[in-house]
């Protein structure tokens, strides 16, 4: 797929645009030519924004809102009228989830529907896609790839929001959105790192925040394996989807994963060793044992579906990943100002590799 080719022109709004992965996704179809509105929360206070730092906002429509507010989502998405819609805005953290679950439900759940109510009658809208996450999936702690036809579930508030989007994405398809005609799929990637992340209670963002204090990183859980991937990965894979969408409807309009390859599944405590490789700065200790929420042990994805019918595979490695975070936060925390350049040369780096696997594909 050649994002910029596709893309250019096309009126899309991006939910979420002021967290991580929507800063990234709207800044790569903002500089594919793409006719970007984002509406989200203004970026948390408190904590560095992706969203500012890198001044995403430049070339785009910025609309603040709540997607628990129905009626302002649905005035925006009836003023910019979008081709497609890409729904990423969600409370994200699984131990936040503890101390707000009515909030984390009615943000992922409810918001999810505020947005897909909206979309009824929007004659403009040829593509939906609700992103999820893998831990919709009821995790039995298997050894092999979560398929999308696992059921869905969830331990904690976090986890069962995402399966209740994914089961409100399917009714609204099913009941509203395929008999108007408009294509609806969910897409659910693994733990996505990379520069401007700061999120509490992420590995890699403690571990760069902790380097740049000159402190040890406190780590929970070592030996749990999580699938790890470079946000633009996934991103890509939305990006796929919803073209799909529009040129295919109903056919591709189901769940998707878009995970890492089997060998990125890996422990917590290989990523550290990763890290500290590239920036010997990085230090940690281990949590002092004691009560804590709960959080799935093994976690993993299996892509053959994306890949198979969407053309879609991982193109870096784990190493690439690290590298390429590392490398992102190294700099910009000797040069705030150089955000901005960084996402634009990550994003041009990344298509160039996109483009080369694709042509090695072809050739072989």
């Amino acid at each position: 797929m050649k994002t910029a080719d596709w893309f250019h022109g096309r009126r899309v709004l991006v939910t979420g645009h002021t967290g991580f992965k929507g800063a990234w996704l709207a800044a790569w179809l903002r500089d594919s030519g793409a006719d970007v509105t984002g509406y989200a929360l203004p970026p948390e206070a408190g904590r560095p924004s992706l969203f500012e730092m890198g001044r995403v906002e430049e070339g785009m429509r910025s609309v603040l809102g709540d997607v628990r507010d129905r009626a302002a989502l649905a005035a925006t998405l009836a003023e910019s009228r979008p081709e497609i819609v890409l729904h990423l805005a969600a409370q994200s953290l699984v131990r936040r989830s503890y101390a707000e679950p009515l909030e984390t439900l009615a943000t992922n759940v409810l918001g999810t529907a505020n947005l897909l109510e909206a979309v009824r009658g929007l004659e403009s809208v040829k593509a939906v896609v609700v992103v999820t996450s893998d831990k919709c999936y009821e995790n039995q702690g298997l050894e092999r790839g979560y398929v999308e036809s696992d059921p869905m579930g969830g331990h904690d508030p976090y986890s069962a929001s995402k399966g209740c989007q994914e089961i409100v994405t399917a009714s609204y398809r099913r009941s509203f959105l395929a008999e108007q005609g408009i294509p609806v799929a969910t897409a659910r990637a693994g733990n996505v790192i990379g520069g401007g992340d700061w999120s509490e209670d992420r590995l890699m963002v403690d571990l760069m925040m902790a380097a740049g204090a000159d402190r040890p990183a406190t780590i929970r859980n070592p030996e749990a394996v999580r699938p790890w991937q470079f946000m633009l990965e996934p991103l890509r894979g939305y990006l796929m989807l919803a073209q799909a969408l529009v040129e295919q409807g109903p056919r591709v309009a189901e769940a998707w994963n878009f995970g890492p390859a089997d060998e990125d599944a890996v422990p917590v405590r290989e990523v550290v060793e990763l890290v500290a490789e590239q920036w010997p700065r990085v230090t940690v200790e281990m949590a002092a044992p004691g009560p804590a929420p709960h959080e799935a042990h093994l976690l993993r994805l299996d892509n053959r579906k994306a890949a198979e019918r969407l053309g879609w595979t991982p193109v870096l490695t784990l190493e690439d990943t690290v590298r390429n975070t590392v490398t992102w936060y190294r700099e910009v925390s000797e040069n705030p100002a150089a955000a901005p350049e960084l996402m634009r040369t990550q994003l041009a780096s990344y298509s160039r590799r996109v483009a080369d696997a694709s042509s090695l594909l072809e050739t072989t």
